[in-house]
């Protein structure tokens, strides 16, 4: 008993001389965590810099003197855009004073940058990775992919704020409007690398941002991956339908489809939109990775990025596609042209040296595309090419050519009219594209004839051309009648012996004494009340319209040669008044402008974009096109929409070079999901509330927008904030705000995330 007593006591001794031992250990420890903590955030000086939300984002204030203007909204343009002086001589000051005191302020103006994308040179061993055959993946079904994405990427800026500083003082300043009077020249800024340290950076001055990055990854992967709903409300699940992450709402309207009394004329491939646009998110394929970078994605592309391997089954012969290994490769050939798009592209300058491809001839429809390499190799012969081909049984053939970066939309030749102005086109290809011309009165044909310009030409190369068995020379027979009815000049026909083909090009009329000699009046002209620029939902007509011979009308002369006509103001615009209330002419010269200095100063330099890893571009409301050709010198193309509801400026965008389409933001765009690296967004959003489901048109966006893409939103203040809103719940990368009086910008990006939970849309199940 003694000794069992004793036991006890004995060990009660013990337990108190551990406990006193863990108390002191527990001491010791809380001081030095103290610390630490204490050492790593000492230095910074700046308690402001926590994390605000999933995104990362880090809010840098700028005082109202020191705030240069917002540039630009649809209206705010220069009249005197050149002023290069400025008041740098205490930017410098303001921005560095700034930096050091971001936590006292509290100004109403303000900035919030995120930056993420690396320099060419360190971006290329991550991005590039088809050279060592990796590459950040996502299979659909998961929400911790954009843990992944936000860390993966991470980039540096320029650590050198001398050398930003300096790079700050050269921009330019703007007006806010085109009124006469000139108001204080306050350029737009934003921060540079010196001033934006970021938590999700690789690497930063102290390193302690790296390190609380590296902490906080497996709880910000926690708590996005549980995300749904956000606290605006926003709340978001996957689209479940038949055509699963191949989904094109408009087109793939299965339910409207079914209901049609007739499909003679293609009707069941145009488009039918269901009376609600869709809220859900489109799923990611199993396995997609971030896109190869061109030009190297015109020669192969992910395998699993558009897994379809139909096309090189029944085309592989033809060197349309073909499956090698993790790739889907494309060795540039096509029905008509077996060994090579550039040796086909030379036999049609040879065997017409008028053509001039890059020069007179700068703008391209190619009619049934396939894969597009007839125009994705008019690039190297600075052609534009606009290509479509419909969403048929050649599965996913405009889907290949914009995951390799070329232009495409799908469309097709059937009822109604293609969403392009009238003459706008240089040259229209048809490479055996399998469209029947020739049949109810030529119809089809009249339709090319109304894009084509006067004195364009039409590039036939086609089975009839070349082969004399009767079903092809019945067509020949019947094409050249009906060509020489509409006054269409046969200008040549040759073979390649090559490829062995063969081509007819015609030329299009510069003016309508041909028309008046005809013996009989078909086809017919059309009525005068017709507008051959009308093209949204508009029924085909068997019908040609005059040809302008005014000089001061448009279509009478032949635009400037390229490059020259992408800055020349169209002869046309010299007796109409502006977009903004001014002469054309000057509204079109201050637009161009404009963006020139938007670009160079703010979207080039400012926001972190990396442009070598930008190919496809859409400016969403384009109004002279001024965006898309201050991004010339840039290895991109750039897809301008003219909304309906927007005045109708598309034929000057294609006179002066560049291209685009008619649209409606209420519906879905005629592209496949996934098509497109950067959206811009210039004064859009705020005018579609008024008659659109803003949360439909932002999953339209992210329906369009590749991972990791950018979009960029230029709008209202109220505006800018329900799209940041929106972006956040999409566990989207705010990558910068910027807001001054009324007005507002946001750059984000799109990340791998996808919801859990799914939403079935029933007029798209089959």
């Amino acid at each position: 008993m003694a000794q069992a007593k004793y036991s006890r006591i004995d060990g009660r001794k013990s337990s108190s001389y551990c406990s006193t031992i863990s108390i002191v250990v527990f001491v010791a420890f809380c001081l030095v965590a103290i610390w630490t903590l204490m050492s790593s955030i000492a230095p910074d000086q700046n308690p402001d810099l926590a994390s605000e939300d999933a995104g990362n984002e880090v809010k840098q204030m700028v005082t109202e003197n020191g705030s240069r203007n917002f540039k630009g909204s649809s209206g705010d343009l220069l009249e005197d855009s050149t002023n290069e002086d400025g008041n740098t001589g205490n930017e410098q000051n303001i921005v560095e004073r700034e930096s050091e005191n971001r936590a006292e302020e509290n100004q109403d103006e303000g900035v919030k940058v995120n930056s993420d994308d690396k320099s060419e040179s360190e971006e290329e061993p991550k991005r590039q990775v088809e050279n060592d055959g990796e590459g950040k993946t996502g299979d659909g079904g998961t929400d911790g992919g954009v843990g992944e994405v936000m860390d993966a990427k991470q980039t540096e800026f320029d650590d050198n704020k001398s050398e930003l500083v300096e790079g700050e003082k050269k921009l330019e300043t703007e007006e806010s409007n085109l009124t006469e009077e000139k108001k204080v020249d306050q350029p737009e800024i934003f921060p540079a690398g010196a001033q934006s340290e970021l938590l999700n950076e690789a690497t930063t001055q102290n390193g302690a941002f790296s390190t609380q990055a590296t902490e906080s990854q497996n709880e910000k992967e926690s708590q996005l991956a549980s995300i749904t709903k956000d606290q605006s409300g926003y709340s978001w699940k996957v689209c479940n339908v038949t055509a699963g992450p191949d989904y094109i709402p408009c087109l793939d309207n299965l339910k409207a489809i079914r209901k049609l009394p007739s499909t003679g004329h293609y009707e069941h491939r145009e488009r039918h939109c269901p009376d609600e646009a869709p809220t859900c998110l489109v799923p990611l394929p199993k396995g997609y990775k971030i896109p190869i970078q061109w030009p190297k994605s015109r020669d192969k592309i992910w395998y699993y990025n558009v897994p379809h391997t139909k096309l090189a089954e029944v085309k592989g012969h033809q060197n349309w596609v073909k499956v090698t290994g993790e790739y889907l490769t494309f060795p540039g050939g096509g029905t008509q042209f077996v060994k090579g798009a550039l040796h086909y592209i030379d036999f049609v300058q040879k065997s017409l040296p008028d053509i001039a491809w890059g020069k007179r001839s700068r703008v391209l429809l190619d009619v049934g595309c396939g894969v597009a390499s007839f125009g994705g190799f008019l690039f190297d012969r600075d052609v534009l090419a606009m290509s479509f081909a419909p969403k048929d049984e050649h599965e996913a053939q405009v889907q290949f050519a914009l995951e390799r970066g070329i232009p495409a939309i799908s469309s097709v030749m059937g009822s109604k009219r293609l969403p392009f102005p009238g003459a706008v086109f240089d040259v229209v290809h048809c490479a055996r594209c399998r469209v029947p011309w020739h049949v109810e009165g030529g119809k089809l044909l009249l339709e090319l004839n109304r894009v084509l310009r006067p004195g364009g030409y039409f590039v036939w190369s086609a089975t009839p051309v070349y082969r004399k068995n009767p079903e092809d020379s019945g067509i020949w027979k019947a094409m050249s009648e009906l060509t020489k009815s509409m006054c269409w000049d046969l200008v040549v026909i040759k073979k390649d012996k090559f490829n062995e083909v063969g081509a007819a090009i015609y030329r299009k009329p510069t003016s309508n004494e041909c028309y008046d000699k005809r013996p009989k009046n078909e086809p017919p002209l059309c009525k005068e009340s017709d507008d051959p620029n009308a093209a949204w939902n508009v029924p085909l007509q068997a019908c040609m319209h005059k040809v302008p011979v005014e000089k001061s009308e448009r279509g009478s002369q032949w635009p400037e040669q390229w490059p020259l006509r992408l800055e020349k103001p169209p002869y046309w615009l010299n007796s109409q008044v502006g977009v903004y209330g001014k002469g054309a002419v000057e509204d079109f010269t201050a637009d161009y402008q404009h963006w020139k200095n938007v670009v160079s100063h703010s979207y080039l330099n400012g926001m972190g974009i990396n442009w070598s890893s930008v190919r496809n571009v859409m400016d969403m409301r384009a109004v002279y096109g001024g965006f898309a050709a201050a991004l010339k010198n840039l290895k991109v193309w750039v897809m301008n929409v003219v909304p309906i509801d927007s005045p109708d400026t598309l034929p000057i965008i294609y006179e002066r070079g560049l291209f685009g389409i008619y649209h409606d933001w209420c519906e879905s765009f005629n592209t496949y999901p996934r098509s497109y690296d950067l959206l811009h967004a210039d004064h859009l959003f705020s005018g579609l509330k008024k008659r659109c489901n803003l949360k439909a048109v932002v999953a339209e966006v992210d329906r369009i927008l590749r991972p990791e893409g950018k979009l960029i939103v230029r709008d209202s203040v109220e505006t800018i904030r329900e799209v940041e809103n929106m972006a956040k719940s999409l566990q989207w990368e705010i990558r910068l705000i910027y807001t001054n009086d009324k007005e507002g910008l946001i750059c984000a990006r799109k990340t791998m995330w996808r919801p859990t939970k799914v939403e079935t849309i029933m007029s798209a199940i089959s």
